[in-house]
């Protein structure tokens, strides 16, 4: 029976097509798609970059568009809808925000790459977890309201997929923290103005111990932003280096040495947030793969016919496994073992694009001839190993669901029990000797 308490859904889901109609270009227009969502060969953009390739200003102006669409849809009372109340939010159940997404679905919204979903789905829902109630109030709104812009500050030159690993150090000085160290690999740092941060408060306990975590502004002094050249020719990710960073203690989010428990929350959040996109997800994904395979008329080819029912199927499991996860933030619970799935599943997704792309178009992949939806494809297949890593390696997400989903045995772990310091020294005796 509805709950007389809330809106009836239908009502709400027709409010916001009507809103969505008002505000923004119909998907079918904007993307030449056609009605069954199916790409259309040949019309719109062919590109398919994993990791593109813009220019500095690029980057603002489509960041300043994305920004423009979230500031106009959160006024409008549909940029929080399952959110708290308390902090901003409607309220809602799950269920209105799915209806939400299928209507938005319809239509052409502009995005900025990995930034605004990082701020927004993975710092935001962390600083909810974790932060006071003034960090809340202070952060929560602003950005989801994209008025500010928050990325994480994890990995490290020398602590590759160990998160806890990392060497950063935080000094506690009256009621300031200095920070020294870099973090490396970090999406969209040149415009955020923030970064959730994970540094080593104590050395002389288990290194899952000493970790703290902080919410530096990035105009503090001693806190430098590096871009770092890619291949692409881009520069999505960033160096970070904190040279003697001065942060008030106001920053630390969550207790002392509760960094881990912040750090482990914001990854999941981040693999329930990389579990995959529909069949357009980043690099593009089985309905272009079938528009192709459609214009190259093999599509009753019984090999390539069970090529796209394998990129179907394996698009629809990442998508349910999506929604036991939404399922579990619905309840109260913290992101679990489904995010590790999720995440393991889109990168293998994007595998067997990379696979299905190169079967069906052989030496076109590698040679531009100008032809549309050929040549553009060579940077999917060269972008997509590098989602392997991101958001914690494929080889981290299968221990996490060996260990917490199967109950196997827990990899040896000869650092378990002794202070990180201790550990780094035997590092350092292993190597040398």
């Amino acid at each position: 029976m509805p709950d007389p308490a809330l809106p009836d859904i239908e009502d709400f889901r027709s409010n916001a097509r009507a809103w969505l109609e008002r505000n923004a270009e119909p998907l079918s227009e904007a993307s030449h798609t056609n009605d069954d969502g199916s790409a259309v060969w040949g019309q719109g953009s062919d590109n398919v970059a994993v990791f593109h390739n813009l220019t500095e200003q690029q980057e603002a102006e489509r960041l300043e568009a994305t920004r423009a669409w979230q500031q106009k849809k959160f006024d409008a009372g549909y940029a929080m809808l399952n959110w708290s109340p308390a902090l901003g939010g409607r309220g809602l159940p799950n269920s209105y925000l799915r209806a939400y997404n299928g209507e938005e679905a319809r239509f052409h919204v502009p995005s900025a790459g990995e930034l605004p979903p990082t701020s927004m789905g993975l710092i935001a829902p962390t600083i909810a977890a974790y932060g006071t109630e003034k960090q809340q109030l202070h952060f929560v709104k602003p950005l989801m309201r994209m008025d500010i812009l928050g990325c994480q500050l994890f990995s490290e030159p020398s602590a590759g997929s160990d998160l806890a690993s990392v060497t950063t150090r935080a000094t506690l000085d009256g009621d300031e923290w200095i920070l020294n160290g870099q973090k490396v690999w970090t999406s969209g740092a040149r415009f955020a103005q923030w970064g959730l941060a994970i540094a080593r408060h104590d050395a002389d306990v288990p290194k899952h111990k000493g970790l703290t975590a902080f919410l530096v502004p990035f105009d503090a002094d001693g806190v430098e932003v590096r871009p770092i050249k890619q291949m692409s020719g881009g520069s999505n990710f960033n160096e970070v280096f904190m040279t003697d960073a001065r942060i008030s203690d106001a920053l630390r989010l969550g207790p002392v040495g509760e960094g881990w428990r912040v750090a482990i929350t914001c990854l999941g959040f981040e693999r329930d947030h990389s579990g995959g996109g529909g069949g357009g997800h980043a690099g593009g994904g089985y309905r272009q793969i079938q528009a192709l395979a459609q214009h190259l008329e093999r599509g009753d080819d019984p090999v390539i016919r069970q090529m796209l029912a394998r990129l179907y199927t394996d698009y629809k499991v990442a998508q349910y496994t999506n929604r036991r996860a939404a399922a579990r933030l619905k309840a109260g619970q913290t992101p679990g073992p489904e995010g590790s799935l999720g995440k393991l599943m889109w990168t293998a997704n994007m595998a067997s694009v990379s696979d299905a792309v190169s079967l069906l178009l052989g030496p076109r992949l590698v040679a531009d001839t100008g032809e549309w939806g050929t040549f553009a494809w060579g940077e999917h297949v060269l972008g997509a190993p590098g989602y392997r890593i991101a958001g914690g390696s494929d080889e981290i997400q299968r221990n996490i669901v060996g260990e917490r989903v199967l109950g196997l045995p827990a990899e040896p772990r000869v650092d378990k029990d002794i202070s990180f310091a201790d550990a780094q020294r035997n590092a350092r005796i292993g190597h040398s000797g």
